[in-house]
């Protein structure tokens, strides 16, 4: 092939031009074209949708309340170890020492009525149906035997089909405190950060227009408040205002907006000297409208991240007060409460402290996944 006909024309056909022309898209098109293409970002987003429609439809379809008690059934974990009774029943030995009567196919009948404690033997004798059952507790593997021979009853384990992840220390279902408690970490982190970004944007957004005295004075202000630990504060509001789900959104709104402001503060910076804001005080707009017009909208992007950001640590600070036992009051439920009510029940029931710890992990890195690809589609340095 001669040079004159490597730069020969190409033919010019419909299919050629697909190859080169792609459609405009908007700003807010791009970022979300740009979003949707970051696997872990779409994951995030669709396990927090999840955890919406959990928190706030589930209860509507659960037969429990999060504050119902059943005595005779606590802490029944969500596999059961059972034995099977002479009368075709079967038993679960519960931690507290009783034996739950389940049927076959793993709905709980409540506790078996107790017979008499041998205590010399290390063994109580419960009555299934008109037949003596002994709940043997003297060796390292508590078992179910018959009382005359000594033989152990065959095992075999159950899901439980009444409460699919178990009871608590007082009989309350656990994956509808779970539902709960999950909507009261969202709705306390959710209205925290919308209170957060109202005095971040409001107190950075002044402090950089303004800068001067006004702005080294604001900033003075910032700092003394960033001198003290931020869990401090949160913890002095609780206990001025009690122990309450306002005082909560209260105590994180007062102390969680200083990040925020710092934000703000620097994006306003950033952007007053623009040839846009100058034309702005040209044609005469006061600083509100320069504000709320022209440097805020423009740093959106930042805010966004941060107020995402946020989230997940508002969350985790909630559940941190549930379980220093300074949050919520019971019976109300929260998942920092009931990681703290596992506490006393940790060896013998684990899953009641691993099934709350497990949703906060989830939920923090569900936000923290949308972080940061909203952080990445909004970088104009990363667009291809």
């Amino acid at each position: 092939m001669t040079t004159q006909e490597k730069w020969a024309p190409l033919e010019q056909s419909s299919q050629d031009r697909e190859k080169i022309w792609s459609k405009n898209r908007t700003f807010a098109g791009d970022v979300w074209y740009r979003f949707r293409h970051k696997p872990t970002a779409i994951a995030g987003f669709i396990i927090i949708v999840l955890l919406l429609l959990f928190a706030f439809a589930g209860p509507l379809f659960s037969p429990y309340s999060y504050s119902d008690q059943d005595l005779s059934i606590v802490n029944v974990p969500p596999l059961m170890k059972v034995y099977r009774l002479p009368d075709g029943s079967h038993a679960f030995i519960s931690p507290a020492l009783t034996l739950v009567g389940a049927d076959s196919g793993g709905s709980l009948t409540g506790t078996l009525p107790t017979v008499r404690d041998e205590a010399d033997k290390r063994m109580t004798i419960f009555d299934a149906n008109g037949t003596e059952v002994a709940l043997y507790y003297g060796g390292a593997k508590y078992v179910v035997a018959d009382e005359a021979t000594g033989n152990i009853y065959p095992s075999s384990y159950l899901w439980n089909r009444d409460h699919v992840l178990g009871t608590d220390a007082l009989g309350r279902d656990i994956l509808t405190r779970l539902m709960y408690g999950t909507r009261v970490s969202l709705l306390v982190a959710f209205v925290a950060v919308l209170v957060n970004l109202a005095i971040g944007i409001v107190y950075g957004g002044i402090s950089g227009y303004l800068g001067g005295t006004v702005d080294a004075v604001m900033m003075r202000v910032v700092e003394i408040i960033s001198t003290i630990p931020l869990t401090l504060y949160v913890i002095l509001i609780m206990q001025i205002f009690g122990q309450q789900l306002k005082s909560i959104i209260i105590a994180l709104g007062c102390v969680y907006w200083v990040s925020m402001a710092q934000v703000v503060r620097g994006q306003v910076l950033s952007l007053k000297q623009q040839e846009f804001v100058l034309a702005a005080r040209t044609i005469g707009s006061s600083t509100g409208t320069i504000l709320s017009r022209h440097l805020i909208p423009n740093a959106m992007g930042p805010i966004l991240v941060t107020a995402t950001m946020l989230i997940p640590s508002a969350i985790f600070m909630e559940a941190f007060l549930g379980y220093m036992g300074i949050g919520l009051k019971p019976p109300l439920a929260s998942l920092g409460t009931m990681c703290n009510d596992a506490n006393a029940n940790l060896r013998t029931s684990p899953h009641e402290l691993l099934i709350p710890a497990a949703v906060i992990c989830l939920i923090m890195f569900a936000f923290n996944f949308v972080g940061d690809g909203l952080r990445d589609a909004l970088d104009p340095k990363l667009k291809k």
